[in-house]
């Protein structure tokens, strides 16, 4: 392993917002409490075969009864802001713009975000995490019907707005777009599930919802910023935007059709809803791969579409080398791939089959954005899986050597392209603060800096929790007020993350592709079909 050279001269400015990210239905568990109405997730997870290991989201790790717990966690850990949602159903149990608003869902979020603004954290809040209210998919297909869902999803930003503008100043519409609709509506590995394929659902069409869903999403992403800032920023003085899912892709070699699948592959996974909410247009290739498939926006919506976010939410995991010849749309017809041409691995392998270790793809996924898209970028997610961490002991577990590698070769990526590249980066959240319900997988992959006893909802945090907090601690230019955080446990010395020649985007050439002047970054998708589709 080769420790990142990074200059002691290099800082990120004292604004710069760090911390860690969860989501509402991975972590609250007591989905029948406070008035709650279901979501898909609810009785999706409990459907025989939906999760891994059989467990649903009922649980989680309590934090609907322990969030002073986490909040103190958070303290300790000395982060500057969190990044967690909502539940839409919590909020609105039913969901609908005619439908009663549940003032006890509401005042668990204020008083949470009261609690974050009392110890010095800021809330970076996001409104939609996958959690569509049951009673919208019942009633209308959910992301499946623009009218309803449009009008309905606007009505609960509004709320949102309303009750918790006065101390919420970043705000985030949807995460990862591309997951609602491919995950959703078109592998069915995620909720409601729907699927071409009936051993897996018995309704769906693959070929259409997912596109549908996606313009769905994208309108009601638009239509909910422009009511923020038509109705509530000038007052609030807050931000908006999207986050997107998106990993760093690089041609398997250097031929001209697998420089083209790379770029295809950037299009499907990032351009479908980058290129319509920051340039105004879809990507040629996405207009070619679904001719008369791809849902078009009238002029009017357009105008909505079209610069609705103020900055460009970042949601990153890995790289993957790319290969010209699939016939998979929902790649770009692209197959994926961590072997390089000479056998070797991309980088370290982690639980999941889709993710591997490899730095230098972060920062080249930085600069790519900010100089495609050209607005400020905050990293909502970025994280690592410990192989077979769940069958570790606690005491082993804790000593998470290869998530500390990981995050010390980001954490250097990113430092980089701001001070060498130029790169606008004003926030980063580690994914994620607790090891949690993970979607598909249940309880199996652990992504957590802190690690939960499921058994007893106990909290220890790992050695990557601290490297992250001290790290940031270290290289955020510091402010009077600040105070340096007190580590959860004693952090061991851990290995230095492997590091190698860049391989930007911008500025040089990787070892493997050395002719090469960019690469593409795809989605966060091949958990999903790996495990449940046999691919």
């Amino acid at each position: 392993m080769v420790t990142p050279n990074t200059p002691s001269s290099y800082e990120l400015p004292s604004n710069f917002l760090w911390g860690f990210a969860t989501a509402s239905f991975q972590i609250e568990g007591s989905t029948d409490a406070g008035g709650r109405g279901k979501s898909i997730w609810d009785d999706f997870s409990k459907i025989p075969g939906k999760t891994l290991d059989g467990r649903d989201g009922d649980v989680a790790t309590d934090s609907y009864n322990r969030w002073q717990e986490d909040l103190d966690l958070l303290v300790s850990y000395g982060v500057k802001s969190y990044r967690f949602s909502l539940a839409w159903s919590r909020i609105i149990p039913l969901g609908g713009r005619d439908d009663p608003i549940s003032e006890e869902g509401i005042k668990f979020y204020s008083d949470f975000i009261d609690a974050l603004l009392a110890k010095g954290i800021t809330p970076f809040v996001t409104l939609y995490h996958w959690d569509l209210p049951q009673t919208l998919h019942d009633r209308y297909l959910g992301w499946l019907n623009k009218t309803e869902i449009v009008q309905d999803y606007v009505r609960y930003a509004r709320v949102c707005f309303e009750r918790f503008g006065d101390r919420v100043k970043h705000w985030l519409t949807m995460n990862e777009p591309w997951c609602i609709s491919i995950l959703g509506y078109g592998r069915g590995v995620f909720a409601p599930g729907r699927s071409s394929d009936r051993l897996r659902s018995p309704e769906g069409d693959s070929s259409t919802e997912p596109w549908i869903a996606g313009h769905s999403v994208i309108l009601s992403h638009a239509y909910a910023v422009r009511a923020y800032r038509e109705e509530f920023k000038q007052k609030q003085g807050g931000e908006i935007g999207v986050t997107l899912n998106g990993d760093w892709a690089m041609p398997y070699d250097d031929s001209p059709a697998n420089i083209e699948a790379a770029q295809h592959a950037l299009d499907v996974a990032i351009g479908w809803f980058a290129d319509p909410i920051y340039l105004g247009s879809y990507p040629a290739y996405m207009k070619e791969m679904l001719g008369d498939r791809l849902p078009s926006f009238t002029e009017e919506e357009w105008s909505v579409v079209k610069g609705s976010s103020d900055f460009y939410g970042m949601n990153t995991y890995t790289t993957n080398l790319c290969k010209a010849g699939g016939e998979d749309e929902f790649q770009g017809n692209v197959e994926y791939t961590f072997t390089r041409p000479d056998g070797t691995q991309l980088g370290t392998q982690a639980h999941c089959a889709w993710l591997q270790d490899y730095p230098e793809g972060f920062r080249d996924l930085l600069n790519y954005l900010y100089k495609r898209y050209r607005k400020p970028i905050y990293v909502t997610e970025n994280g690592f899986a410990v192989k077979d961490e769940d069958k570790k002991p606690v005491e082993e577990a804790l000593h998470d050597d290869d998530r500390v590698q990981y995050y010390r070769g980001v954490t250097d990526s990113l430092i980089k392209a701001v001070n060498e590249d130029g790169v606008d980066v004003r926030a980063y959240f580690a994914w994620s603060l607790l090891d949690n319900f993970e979607w598909a997988d249940g309880y199996v992959t652990r992504f957590g800096v802190t690690y939960v006893d499921y058994k007893t909802q106990k909290r220890y945090a790992k050695d990557s929790g601290n490297f992250i907090a001290k790290w940031f601690q270290d290289h955020v230019q510091q402010e009077e007020k600040d105070a340096p955080p007190t580590p959860v446990k004693n952090a061991k010395e851990v290995p230095p993350a492997h590091g190698s020649k860049r391989a930007s985007a911008v500025h040089g050439k990787t070892k493997e592709n050395s002719k090469r002047s960019w690469k593409a970054p795809l989605a966060r998708i091949t958990a999903y079909v790996s495990t449940f589709l046999g691919l």
